[in-house]
């Protein structure tokens, strides 16, 4: 089956989606100045009446068109959160904030609040869940939705060299970086974070109760491994920062899409764009963790 086909497949496992519109609309809140960037505060309208919060930075040194990092951000229970981790960092994740740190690096970035985070609160996940299942919907495809359409709205903007254009996200935002990378080519570089879940090793492991209903997709085992969705990132670069310690990602589970994901880029002659590094943590972004994204972010984007 060609890589194109198996998108498509994928897209219909996700559950029904919005009419699509060619054009995104977008409503600036605020505009802040921030030590290493300019904060804008967006809403943009996904579909029908439904306005997505969201956080554009750029920097303030900022000359001609900007590559851009999509940012996606964690779970953790966090739901108070949302996009600020962005600019507020997180417990598991390194300081600075990735809006400081990407900034002084010379990209713009962008950031939403998924469903039932942030200023999307006011129901629960469990809640969104099963409305959305009844409503031939599944959660997580309504969210990768939310993204593709952030990415629409990147590839408006005259700022954004359309060209080069990165995910980066932390557990759940790593989950979200690698599925959106394989399954929308405008992505150039995905780089994930404490977000490997196998899931056959997570069965094993009696793992299941350790991540959210969010993710769950139904008849996904029928027809993916979680090797098989990330292969359809190839050949393009893709780096995994994963944890030995990391009860979310069986270690077994790691061995077994470093294995296959290797033979996929050395089969394309580009074994150097998949990388995994594995560090004795559980669930956090260590130092060294942040020194390599930013190296990878630097050589590829």
């Amino acid at each position: 089956m060609s890589k194109e086909n198996k998108r498509q497949l994928l897209w219909s496992l996700l559950g029904d989606f919005p009419e699509r519109q060619s054009q995104i609309t977008i409503k600036k809140i605020n505009e802040e100045e921030k030590e290493e960037y300019f904060l804008e505060e967006l809403l943009m309208n996904t579909f029908g009446n439904t306005w997505v919060p969201a956080y554009f930075t750029r920097p303030k040194k900022a000359k001609g068109k900007l590559p851009a990092v999509l940012f996606n951000h964690s779970h953790g229970g966090n739901y108070q959160l949302g996009k600020n981790e962005l600019i507020k960092s997180s417990d598991y994740l390194q300081k600075p904030s990735f809006a400081e740190e990407l900034s002084r690096m010379g990209y713009a970035v962008l950031c939403l609040d998924m469903w039932g985070f942030g200023e999307r609160r006011g129901k629960s996940e469990s809640e969104i869940f099963k409305e959305m299942l009844w409503k031939g919907q599944v959660m997580w495809g309504m969210m990768i939705y939310d993204n593709v359409r952030a990415l629409d709205y990147l590839s408006t903007r005259e700022d954004i060299d359309r060209s080069k254009i990165a995910t980066l996200g932390m557990s759940m935002g790593g989950l979200m970086a690698w599925w959106l990378a394989a399954l929308d080519e405008r992505i150039s570089v995905c780089i994930d974070i404490s977000a490997q879940v196998e899931a056959h090793s997570l069965i094993r492991c009696r793992g299941l109760d350790h991540h959210g209903l969010y993710s769950y997709v139904p008849k996904l085992l029928k027809y993916f491994q979680t090797s098989d969705i990330q292969a359809l990132i190839a050949p393009r670069p893709h780096l995994s920062l994963v944890g030995n310690h990391d009860r979310l990602t069986p270690a077994q589970g790691l061995d077994i899409i470093d294995e296959t994901l290797s033979i996929t880029y050395d089969q394309l002659g580009w074994q150097d764009n998949w990388k995994m590094l594995r560090y004795e943590c559980g669930h956090i972004e260590t130092a060294g963790m942040r020194s390599e994204l930013c190296s990878f972010l630097q050589e590829h984007l």
